[in-house]
């Protein structure tokens, strides 16, 4: 069998990398930590978007898990998965395609935090005859979406639910603020915050006559931190199974953790410059700057060798639209390396979801060495 660096080198350019060691030890990694503190793990399958790598994440295949896109919720459901949370503000106009993920035998649950939500919901709900669930956004963090726990309209969008004929399943919380903060205890503090909003709103909802099943919390920095789960049904994450470098960044992994590169090949050189020209752009990098406001500035992506270990201070210091630009990073003034053209790197990205999106497979480099590499398909849409 052709080595590793000859089946890399096969490949058209840029392609998408997945190692499969380094995935599997992620999702084992925040799999042990939640189980450990007796808690129910929801993975977000919207970094996947991919059946193949989907099964690694879920434990029997059929679930619990969380989307971002009805087309998610489609692909999944189609391949078995019968318990999915739609974690975007829900809309009037998609509620029909709700319902028709839910008739497919897959108790699909939406989420809002306004009264307008909560009627829409329930007028679908009577139109379709079935007891759409929803869950209430609580704000923890003022990231985004969300009601405060304290608000009272929490207590009337929960009446319309409770009322029927949905069905108000639980509340949901994201601390999208952690990924602003550095760090396991400034992450164990916004993980206690969020729990506490969570659990806040039940208590109230639950004080008012209705029923709360669900209290669901997530994101990856605050799920890898938690230590207490009081009161809490389930922790929710995503990026996890790949890691990147905002992730890295604030020190949720290590940069050895990353399971997702893009390969690119040496087009060109700007020798006075000291510039090194690849063929991975933003249309494969994307344009997502995630490190540009922390400690360390990782420009479009940190450059590897094939064998995925990074080059001292090599990153891609500019991207157009199908040119990446190498440099040495800034205060480093040592040669570049020999890298001739045609010459192959692998980039590790700013933030998975937007470079995996850039590509409809990822070309998975196995658990055995002694295995070739393997495709596995994404797909995109809405």
């Amino acid at each position: 069998m052709p080595s590793l660096e000859e089946q890399l080198y096969d490949l058209e350019t840029p392609a998408l990398i997945l190692d499969e060691v380094r995935m599997h030890r992620n999702i084992d990694r925040l799999k042990a930590h939640i189980t450990a503190r007796g808690g129910t793990l929801r993975p977000h399958l919207k970094t996947v978007k991919s059946a193949d790598v989907a099964r690694h994440l879920l434990s029997d295949g059929t679930g619990p898990a969380t989307v971002s896109t009805l087309a998610e919720a489609e692909t999944f459901a189609r391949m078995g998965v019968r318990d999915i949370i739609y974690a975007v503000g829900i809309t009037p106009q998609k509620l029909d395609r709700v319902a028709a993920i839910r008739a497919r035998d897959c108790d699909l649950s939406v989420l809002l935090d306004s009264v307008a939500q909560a009627q829409a919901v329930a007028d679908a709900s009577r139109r379709t005859g079935q007891a759409i669930p929803a869950l209430i956004e609580v704000d923890c963090d003022g990231h985004r979406s969300g009601v405060a726990p304290d608000d009272p309209v929490l207590i009337e969008i929960g009446r319309i639910l409770h009322n029927g004929p949905a069905e108000l399943r639980g509340v949901l919380t994201h601390a999208g603020e952690s990924y602003e903060v550095s760090g396991r205890e400034a992450h164990v503090k916004f993980a206690e915050k969020e729990r506490q909003a969570a659990v806040g709103a039940a208590a109230a909802l639950r004080a008012a006559g209705f029923s709360c099943p669900v209290v669901s919390i997530g994101s990856t920095p605050t799920a890898h931190a938690i230590d207490n789960l009081e009161g809490v049904t389930e922790v929710r994450a995503g990026v996890y199974a790949f890691f990147d470098l905002v992730q890295a960044g604030i020190g949720v992994c290590e940069i050895d953790d990353i399971a997702l590169s893009v390969l690119t090949t040496v087009i060109g050189h700007q020798n006075e410059k000291g510039w090194i020209i690849t063929d991975a752009g933003w249309m494969a990098m994307s344009r997502d700057r995630g490190t540009a406001g922390q400690e360390v500035d990782q420009g479009y992506g940190v450059v590897c060798d094939t064998t995925g270990q990074p080059i001292e201070d090599l990153i891609v210091i500019k991207a157009n639209q199908e040119h990446g630009i190498i440099a040495r990073r800034s205060g480093n003034e040592a040669p570049l390396p020999e890298l001739p053209l045609g010459s192959q790197l692998r980039i590790l990205p700013n933030h998975a979801c937007a470079t995996a999106a850039q590509f409809d497979e990822y070309n998975v480099i196995p658990s055995e060495p002694s295995e070739p590499l393997k495709v596995w398909r994404r797909f995109g849409g809405w």
